[in-house]
């Protein structure tokens, strides 16, 4: 999400809805994880379509919530897209989304309809949801770039200091299970060791807004369900801009050693060659 091979393409408005190759690979292999996905766990989509009542008129009982969300991650997923780039960005999404389910189903700070704990079929909507969130973080950085550095720094302590005592008070009946305690170090880690606090709040604003629909579609259709019955949690909603925050960081990791490891690996085949010639 920060680095300058991503953001040189979206230099200006024209290039924002720019395809490649890429974005149609990514576009099948999303319909084709959808259709895996409704092949393995047919009977919840049978369930589903079988909730239908021909009594009624389609455009009353279609979910178009649910077809906005779809349509615009997908276009956004497909824009400036590039498959070295975004594979780390979608399986630390994929590994990410599965702690962070683990922990609130296993807390029941939210449950699923299913009261699995958690749902498999929910994992690859956060790598998705991480790959439309790096486009819209790229669109807000090319957008913010007259503001000031030092404003950024302000709304950031301001911004983390607010999510953080809601969290607190948002998990507190949990407080005494220890995925939370080691969700609220993480956290307070991750905002008191800010790199970059512009690019965090970006970050931070992106999976926000997203996480707001996504979350309204899930809590008003009842397919997952807080302990607090709001739809959604005004917590809930942060959260994915944390959760977003977090993914982020490791994605810096992950480009700061990844050169290291690569060579490491590759060390004694390079030896075995210098020793062949």
């Amino acid at each position: 999400m920060d680095s300058q091979k991503n953001t040189s393409n979206i230099n200006t408005p024209g290039n924002i809805l720019r395809f490649t190759r890429s974005s149609y690979f990514l576009l099948s292999t999303l319909l084709a994880l959808i259709s895996l996905i409704g092949y393995v766990w047919s009977p919840l989509l049978f369930a589903y379509i079988a909730t239908y009542d021909t009594s009624l008129p389609f455009w009353i009982q279609f979910d178009w919530l649910l077809l906005g969300n779809f349509l615009v991650m997908t276009l956004l997923i497909m824009i400036n897209a590039d498959i070295k780039a975004d594979l780390p960005i979608a399986l630390i999404g994929l590994v990410g989304g599965l702690v962070i389910e683990s922990w609130g189903t296993q807390t029941v700070l939210w449950t699923y309809y299913t009261y699995e704990r958690p749902p498999l079929w929910i994992i690859p909507a956060w790598a998705i949801a991480s790959l439309s969130i790096d486009r819209l973080y790229r669109l807000l950085e090319m957008l913010t770039r007259p503001v000031p550095e030092k404003m950024f720094k302000i709304l950031y302590w301001i911004v983390f200091s607010i999510f953080y005592v809601l969290m607190g008070y948002f998990v507190f009946p949990t407080i005494n299970r220890s995925l939370t305690i080691m969700a609220l170090f993480l956290c307070a880690f991750i905002i008191l060791t800010p790199p970059k606090p512009k690019q965090a709040l970006l970050v931070f604003t992106a999976g926000a807004g997203l996480g707001y629909f996504l979350e309204l579609w899930g809590t008003t259709r009842q397919c997952w369900i807080y302990y607090t019955l709001e739809t959604p949690p005004f917590f809930a909603v942060l959260a994915h801009g944390m959760a977003a925050v977090a993914f982020w960081r490791v994605l810096l990791l992950y480009r700061l050693f990844s050169p290291q490891v690569f060579h490491w690996l590759a060390r004694p085949f390079l030896s075995r060659q210098q020793t062949e010639n």
